[in-house]
């Protein structure tokens, strides 16, 4: 492993500490790695030891590369600072990423408290956006950024459809950052349709890390699946970015929406409603949908029948609901369509822009 600090400002002292693994060799089939940038917590006025290596460590063993940005602090915090510092950051490793054995798009950001505060800004409104952001107890609304450094912007209002699918965790007991931050971030990511997983523990303090014995004080009253968030958080992004094949990362399990209504072209993954209002859709569809509406959901047996007895106790207004919102891949499988007749139909869709 090469690990070196780089000063990328040294009037302010900021620095990019790196973690870089082999790549080839005995690592045959891993050509290159993604890559995880850590942003440390502290207020804005220190970078947080146990929010920078302890967090390295478990995407090292996943198989990331990993850095460590110790960002402007104290006096220097005064926006633009810290988010041009993380656009450098960022800049450097997409850069570097070659010689570095990494995968320019499969670079995401970790944030905590603070640090959370810069990933979320870095996630809506930076120039080097990442591909992914996992935000820990983050100060993320203007209201709560402001009382850390006056200068801070707020992320929520900040939510776009460039934002990059996110993790959000936090405690429900949090006094120092309150949970609405979190909650307030995710429901401006679900009304702009961006990707994103949600863990909101029952109970524990701010700043708790991993969560583990080796970063808490004996006796800390947590949540016994706060420690979960690492696992899942990694896990996570093996549904964003794919996992190690051989020789590349498999395809995504997840895209950057939670559904293709804003992707460049219309597939099976858009919902019903937004696809009947195109033209073009709607004349691929229609047919099929009087077809459905005449014969009930498609197949035989138990399974058919209960489906069947399901939408005929519905209403007229909660079935056009369901079918207004539902996404089209997943009405054609509660239909029981085959498979090869769903593919047909996607490569139809596929060619009508999604304008």
């Amino acid at each position: 492993m090469k690990t070196e600090v780089i000063m990328l400002n040294e009037e302010r002292n900021v620095s990019l500490t790196t973690y870089l693994q082999q790549v080839g060799g005995e690592f045959g089939s891993i050509p290159k790695r993604p890559a995880i940038l850590v942003l440390p917590g502290g207020g804005y006025k220190m970078c947080s030891d146990r929010e920078a290596e302890p967090i390295v460590m478990p995407y090292l063993k996943a198989g990331y590369q990993a850095f460590i940005l110790r960002y402007s602090l104290g006096a220097n915090a005064a926006w633009p600072n810290p988010l041009n510092d993380y656009d450098q950051a960022m800049a450097l490793i997409r850069k570097n990423a070659d010689e570095w054995g990494i995968y320019a798009d499969k670079v995401a950001v970790i944030g905590f408290s603070a640090g959370g505060h810069l990933a979320a800004s870095a996630a809506t409104m930076s120039v080097n956006r990442p591909d992914a952001a996992i935000l820990g107890y983050a100060v993320i609304n203007e209201e709560n950024a402001k009382i850390w450094e006056p200068s801070a912007p707020d992320t929520v209002s900040a939510v776009d459809k460039k934002t990059c699918p996110c993790f959000v965790f936090a405690t429900r007991t949090d006094t120092t950052v309150p949970v609405e931050n979190s909650l307030q971030f995710v429901s401006a990511l679900a009304a702009n349709n961006i990707s994103f997983e949600s863990h909101i523990y029952a109970y524990g303090p701010h700043g708790f890390s991993t969560a583990d014995d080796s970063v808490l004080m004996p006796g800390t009253h947590i949540c016994n699946r706060a420690p979960h968030w690492v696992a899942d958080s990694i896990e996570w992004l093996k549904d964003m970015f794919g996992t190690f094949g051989s020789g590349a990362m498999t395809e995504p399990a997840v895209g950057h929406y939670a559904n293709g209504n804003d992707e460049e072209y219309l597939s099976v993954d858009c919902t019903m409603g937004y696809l009947m209002r195109n033209e073009k859709a709607a004349a691929i569809l229609g047919p099929m949908m009087q077809q459905a509406a005449q014969g009930g959901a498609a197949g035989e047996g138990k399974e058919a029948q209960a489906q069947n007895d399901m939408t005929a106790s519905m209403t007229p207004e909660a079935m056009h609901h369901m079918m207004n919102h539902m996404v089209l891949r997943d009405m054609l499988q509660f239909g029981q369509v085959p498979k090869e007749a769903v593919e047909q139909i996607n490569a139809q869709l596929k060619n009508i822009p999604n304008k």
